[in-house]
């Protein structure tokens, strides 16, 4: 299995708090940790572990963060060729606070993922693709419609698109909020839409009707801020090897539940030996 997944490439800056500050107010005593991130990075290495192999097409800038950036996807063998550096624009970063309880709060400086144009993606894209929302729009749709396989659009985050990119994809990714933000849109193509639901697990749909639900497994949260990303690579993974839609959402749960425990994005991103195992032992 070859997946290609277009997306962003950041450097995460994670300052772990006591306590996440309200507007205005200034929290001391955090500690500082830098992590390669980006949600397309995340996706691809996330699905790179757990078995398939990984194709990724982005931007990096020409400065000291993009070797950081890079560095996980490299040590996991990630296909980066598709990886291009900017000479003017910066590499992403995203500036993340978390308490202790792993909730957080990001703010992305997207950098030269805001470079990723259309006229960067092959004519065609063969295999299986994976897409979010930190790249232009435009961007995101010129690849949905090079696509020739399965598309998943993890709609993170959220952001108008139009109605051709909601009816082509085969999979729709949303959390609650984003699920909130495009309401009965989702629904109006035959693909499905997973929604996550954080702790509570993740529910799928299709043409509006439930078709499979699960529940996540009981683990101590540290930094929620790669779960997703875990989720999405798993679900991707588990959908094209033939799992069944319980089953898919019961392994990629699991593969979020992991990241969920660890600190950092790409650091937290679990193996498939370990989702096995963590489905095994739940």
């Amino acid at each position: 299995m070859r997946i290609t997944v277009v997306g962003s490439i950041n450097l995460d800056f994670v300052a772990s708090a006591p306590k996440l500050p309200r507007a205005g107010e200034t929290v001391t005593g955090a500690t500082l940790a830098r992590h390669p991130g980006g949600k397309g990075a995340n996706q691809a290495l996330a699905a790179q572990r757990l078995g398939a192999e990984v194709a990724l097409i982005g931007r990096v800038g020409r400065d000291a963060m993009a070797e950081e950036a890079m560095a996980l996807l490299l040590a996991d063998d990630v296909d980066t060729a598709g990886v291009l550096t900017d000479a003017e624009a910066p590499t992403g970063a995203a500036l993340i606070a978390v308490d202790p309880h792993g909730e957080n709060q990001i703010v992305v400086a997207v950098g030269a993922n805001h470079c990723v144009r259309p006229e960067q993606l092959p004519a065609r894209i063969e295999g299986p693709l994976i897409l979010q929302l930190e790249l232009p729009v435009e961007t995101v749709e010129a690849a949905v419609g090079r696509a020739t396989d399965f598309v998943c659009v993890n709609l993170a985050p959220a952001a108008p698109v139009s109605d051709q990119l909601l009816r082509r994809a085969d999979l729709l990714v949303v959390n609650e909020t984003e699920a909130a933000f495009y309401g009965d849109l989702l629904h109006h193509g035959g693909g499905r839409v997973v929604t996550t639901l954080g702790a509570k697990g993740a529910v799928m749909h299709q043409r509006g009707a439930e078709i499979a639900r699960a529940t996540s497994p009981k683990v101590r949260a540290v930094d929620a801020t790669g779960a997703g990303d875990a989720f999405v690579g798993a679900i991707c993974v588990a959908l094209l090897e033939g799992m069944e839609p319980d089953e898919a959402l019961a392994f990629a749960c699991a593969a979020g539940a992991i990241a969920a425990t660890r600190p950092g994005a790409q650091p937290s991103l679990p193996t498939r030996a370990e989702v096995e195992a963590m489905r095994t032992d739940g």
